[in-house]
């Protein structure tokens, strides 16, 4: 059998410390930050503290699939108009029912939830202004020239000029009163701007270029498609003819959601010293080596809820998802302990020292390979059934889950997902790396004793 060299431990082991320390603290130079450090995770709701609510139509209105997106983006327009950025608003058609979670604003002491709930499930206010004219408050003052109630319908459709360029536009259709209000309206303005506002947001404000008296016209600008349909959305979304009543709300304490994030904190920080203690104490030179192991698993998870790089926003993390941080590091003491078992099996059956760790981790490979592939599953799953409707995860599993609607739970979902990730450290850390890294290792002179592997103590 060839012999592995002995530097792959030291640099392996080297490399997992920098990454460490990179990971919890962050690299920046100048004010510039490079690597983004643990303090800068996304805490969800229920640790942050927030509301949870559920709206539907009231009055048992059924509403269809385009009046609920026209909803749901109403929503989104009044957080944002509230200051507030980092929510969560997704839609479930199939029931009829828009969940929203929303964090408590950074530096806020005083916040009335269902005085927020109140007014998200209030109908929205569309109006059509003359010019873009507002007051101190940034409220518009111009005269309105439609309302919702004046619109039949809005959508998306692609406009080509007199150059033959393909651009998206949104059109738009009147009732009888509205096309007689706009006709007006559009004459006495050609020239100048006609603005478009939900509630006392600008949503869009185009110049009119035309007298528009057939009750149908066209609103064009620099669209993307996506641009192009958000606007129709909240277009028709003004004309919604119900308003939503909550179907339930919780309200979550920041202060109860920091204390129990610190309680799961601490008893993991305590629980991963006394695993390495044991690791160390009864498995001895492979328990060595899982430590490093179990460290790189925790940086690794760590990292895929910062996601490292400035560019990329992190990961929003719940208490659910520190219990699937905690379950994954389970997880990869149970390889390492496979692993140990296995190679002290085979240094009391007689065999060398190399050949022990090799066939010690190869016979533990598919015991552990069948763990995590079920764990896998089901995290998967659980991402898939709880996800957000755009993630990989809900995109995949959507022919399955299509008759069930979208049950969305930000919460499970960041379980799912740190979950997922435990098993991905674990393969790379917990298997390829401890191999790696005790092969190395059992080659220097001094760690050559089957006693280090869990063999009889030389007399």
């Amino acid at each position: 059998m060839k012999r592995a060299k002995k530097w792959p431990f030291f640099v392996a082991a080297a490399l997992i410390l920098v990454i460490a320390y990179l990971t919890m603290f962050g690299l920046s130079i100048g004010g510039e930050t490079y690597i983004k450090g643990a303090d800068t995770i996304r805490w969800g709701i229920d640790i942050r503290g927030g509301v949870d609510a559920t709206f539907t139509p009231a009055d048992g209105y059924d509403a269809t699939e385009e009046e609920m997106r026209s909803a749901e983006s109403i929503m989104e327009i009044r957080l944002i108009a509230r200051g507030i950025t980092d929510y969560e608003v997704y839609t479930d058609t199939a029931t009829d029912r828009i969940i929203v979670r929303f964090p408590w604003k950074v530096g806020e002491t005083e916040f009335d939830p269902e005085e927020a709930i109140k007014e998200l499930g209030d109908t929205a206010m569309l109006t059509f202004r003359e010019g873009l004219e507002v007051d101190e408050q940034g409220n518009p003052t111009g005269t309105v020239v439609l309302e919702g109630k004046d619109l039949v319908s809005a959508q998306v459709a692609v406009y080509r000029d007199e150059y033959g360029v393909s651009r998206p536009v949104v059109e738009f259709k009147l009732t009888d009163e509205g096309k007689t209000k706009f006709a007006e309206a559009t004459e006495r303005n050609l020239g100048k701007i006609i603005s478009i506002w939900m509630d006392n947001t600008l949503i869009s404000f185009p110049t009119v270029n035309s007298v528009i008296s057939q009750g149908e016209g066209m609103i064009e600008g620099d669209f993307t498609a996506e641009s192009a349909q958000d606007l129709a959305e909240k277009i028709n979304g003004g004309a919604l003819p119900f308003k939503m009543t909550t179907e339930n709300y919780s309200s979550i304490s920041p202060t109860l959601g920091l204390n129990a994030k610190d309680a799961m904190v601490n008893a993991g920080i305590i629980a991963f010293v006394l695993v390495c203690l044991y690791m160390i104490l009864y498995y001895r030179l492979p328990g060595f080596v899982a430590v490093f192991a179990l460290i790189g698993q925790v940086v690794f998870m760590i990292a895929a809820v910062t996601r490292v790089f400035p560019v990329y926003e992190s990961f929003t993390l719940t208490l659910p998802g520190i219990a699937g941080i905690i379950l994954g590091i389970g997880m990869g003491v149970d390889a390492n302990i496979i692993s140990a078992e296995r190679i002290k099996e085979e240094i009391r059956s007689g065999k060398t020292v190399d050949g022990a760790v090799s066939q010690g981790f190869e016979r533990a490979f598919s015991a552990i390979l069948d763990g995590n592939v079920t764990v896998i599953i089901v995290a998967v799953i659980l991402m898939g059934a709880f996800g957000p409707p755009e993630s990989i995860c809900v995109r995949v599993l959507r022919p399955i889950f299509f008759m069930f609607g979208q049950a969305t739970a930000g919460s499970i979902y960041s379980f799912g997902y740190t979950l997922l990730m435990g098993v991905v450290a674990n393969m790379i850390m917990g298997v390829y790396l401890s191999r790696l890294m005790l092969r190395s290792i059992s080659q220097l002179k001094c760690f050559r004793k089957p006693w280090f592997y869990g063999g009889a103590k030389n007399v």
